[in-house]
């Protein structure tokens, strides 16, 4: 079953490193910053991949707040990725949700922030079978 699909395409003449993007029927670009020879013109590939984390959190809780009819409220989700010196990997995920929930609601919220789909699919790595053309 195919979830989703997204398309890259950097042309000749493009300024360095920005990319043409479809994402589903999205049209996007992509670039690098200036401290990798980018023009910032586009999100970097990795804030691609932090975007999708927090759309997804933000949009699960939404959904699962509407379905249990609790009170509606603005959901915010900041994510930053770090890099330690010995090259461990953390993302650090900042959830603010402004309705008025108890602490059993919160606490939920909490756990179905660890069972998003995109976090799951972070969490356990995914492979990657790759097929190169002429």
């Amino acid at each position: 079953m195919n979830l989703a699909t997204a398309h890259a395409v950097l042309r000749a003449d493009a300024p360095n490193y920005v990319v043409d993007l479809n994402a589903g029927s999205h049209a996007l670009q992509g670039d690098e910053g200036p401290h990798e020879g980018g023009a910032n013109r586009g999100p970097t590939p990795f804030e691609f991949v932090l975007a999708g984390l927090a759309q997804c959190t933000a949009a699960t809780l939404r959904m699962y707040m509407q379905r249990k009819a609790w009170p509606a409220g603005t959901v915010s989700v900041d994510v930053e990725l770090h890099v330690e010196p010995d090259r461990t990997q953390t993302i650090r995920r900042t959830v603010s949700v402004d309705a008025a929930l108890d602490d059993s609601q919160w606490t939920r919220l909490a756990e179905i922030c660890e069972k998003t789909p995109v976090t799951l699919f972070v969490k356990r790595g995914t492979r990657i079978d790759t097929t190169m053309r002429r």
